[in-house]
């Protein structure tokens, strides 16, 4: 009764946690009214499967482990078994019952009963099992790295769609902005063609300039929308994106103008994938040596007991105990193959360190080079901007005054407007970069 109260228990307390965690996972498919980058990242964190596949992969991993301590420890056994059979005698082949004439067969059968205990214990088998434990923690370890890497390649994502849904947010204030602009030119000239100061031409291309910005604003709510979608995909998010994304631009990274060398030093000290890579090639190293001890033989310590007999009130019980030694002197050259194949495994692994640590070069580089492309073009959109914002200025006084003329006015709008966007494009590709340096560095 007790033993079925404990477990009760324990199912129970496994349901509640279950349950506690399926809440807390619940709470944040409620998205808030305003999402910051911190709470996408946090949402991410928690809810977006690639990482909990990879959190799954990490306890299974460390299951293996266990199992791979279990060679090393006693391995013990129960058995019982019952049987009923004739016991009719049957001559044997040898010269001292060559005459023996058995007795006819009988059909009367005769109860057995048969119980034992049996342990074992691995003494030496030449480092076989020893090393394949080794190998199952060093593969536990490149599944944490990798683990890490997956939360580092997920926090990119987030970033990323953050910072293009917060794009695409300032893109549809610019857009909202020039349709003002074009909704007061409108006014402004048609008062200007009701008095026939302007003729009616600028008066159907500011109209016709009104309704392309009325379709650039529908267009920017939409990449809005879309971007806040893609948003909640990186976050692992199945809920309705009708929040508003906040924040501005992203603050420089420490370092981020560091000279190359330094920051790739860093980098190869933290980024995980590089450690998974080491560690995988020291698994198999450690594997290699697990299988060159099938080379040698292996050493057990046997026990048993047994109790048995023809009757259940009258058992009779033995023990037992020895060593065990085996030895596989010829396998067909299966070990040697199988050394070969290792060694095989052990280069390709070497290769794939070297290849993860150039990857880590070439993505510091990449993103180092982004951000300083970034500064620069965002330092001239601005220049660019600020100059298209006074001529957009001075056009409308000009044609006020009726120095300027319509087209003159529509292309001074449509160059402010471009500027604005491309100002957007530079902060989201600086954004952007410096996402990118900071997952290349190995940063959380």
């Amino acid at each position: 009764m007790k033993r079925w109260l404990a477990l009760a228990t324990g199912a129970l307390a496994l349901t509640l946690t279950a349950t506690a965690a399926r809440a807390d996972a619940d709470a944040y498919q409620t998205l808030p009214a305003e999402l910051s980058l911190d709470k996408a990242l946090q949402i991410g964190r928690m809810l977006q499967p690639q990482r909990r596949e990879a959190q799954a992969q990490v306890d299974a991993a460390h299951a293996r482990v266990d199992e791979a301590v279990s060679n090393l420890l006693p391995q013990v056994n129960a058995n019982a078994s019952y049987s009923r059979a004739t016991l009719n005698p049957t001559p044997q082949m040898n010269g001292s019952t060559s005459n023996f004439i058995p007795p006819a067969p009988s059909w009367n059968t005769f109860n057995f009963w048969r119980s034992g205990l049996s342990a074992t214990q691995l003494i030496y088998d030449f480092g076989q099992t020893w090393q394949k434990q080794k190998a199952s923690r060093a593969s536990a370890e490149q599944q944490e790295d990798s683990e890490r890497f997956t939360q580092l390649t997920s926090d990119l994502a987030i970033r990323a769609a953050f910072y293009t849904a917060r794009a695409a947010r300032d893109a549809v204030g610019v857009a909202r902005e020039t349709l003002a602009n074009q909704n007061k030119h409108v006014e402004q000239i048609q008062a200007f063609t009701e008095v026939g100061t302007r003729p009616e031409v600028d008066l159907l291309q500011a109209r016709t300039d009104q309704a392309n910005a009325e379709v650039t604003l529908i267009n920017a709510q939409n990449d809005y929308a879309t971007a806040r979608a893609l948003l909640n995909q990186a976050m692992g998010v199945e809920a309705p994106a009708t929040y508003e994304v906040t924040g501005e631009a992203s603050p420089p990274l420490t370092g981020e103008e560091a000279p190359l060398e330094t920051l790739v030093d860093e980098a190869l000290r933290a980024r995980p994938d590089v450690a998974a890579k080491i560690a995988a090639l020291r698994a198999q190293d450690l594997n290699n040596k697990a299988t060159e001890g099938r080379y040698g033989p292996t050493l057990n310590a046997v026990t048993g007991l047994t109790y048995n007999g023809p009757e259940l009130g009258n058992l009779v019980w033995n023990w037992s105990g020895g060593f065990t030694l085996s030895w596989a002197l010829f396998e067909g050259g299966n070990v040697r193959a199988s050394v070969r194949e290792g060694n095989a495994l052990s280069a390709a692994a070497r290769a794939e360190v070297d290849i993860a640590r150039q990857q880590a070069r070439v993505e510091v580089d990449q993103a180092r080079l982004t951000i300083i492309a970034g500064k620069a073009a965002i330092a001239a959109a601005e220049r660019s901007l600020a100059n298209a914002k006074a001529r957009l200025d001075l056009a409308e006084v000009r044609y006020r005054t009726g120095v300027g003329n319509g087209i003159e006015l529509s292309d001074a709008q449509l160059a402010a407007t471009n500027a604005g966007f491309q100002r957007l494009q530079a902060l989201l590709k600086l954004d952007t970069a410096r996402a990118q340096l900071q997952k290349a560095l190995g940063r959380p």
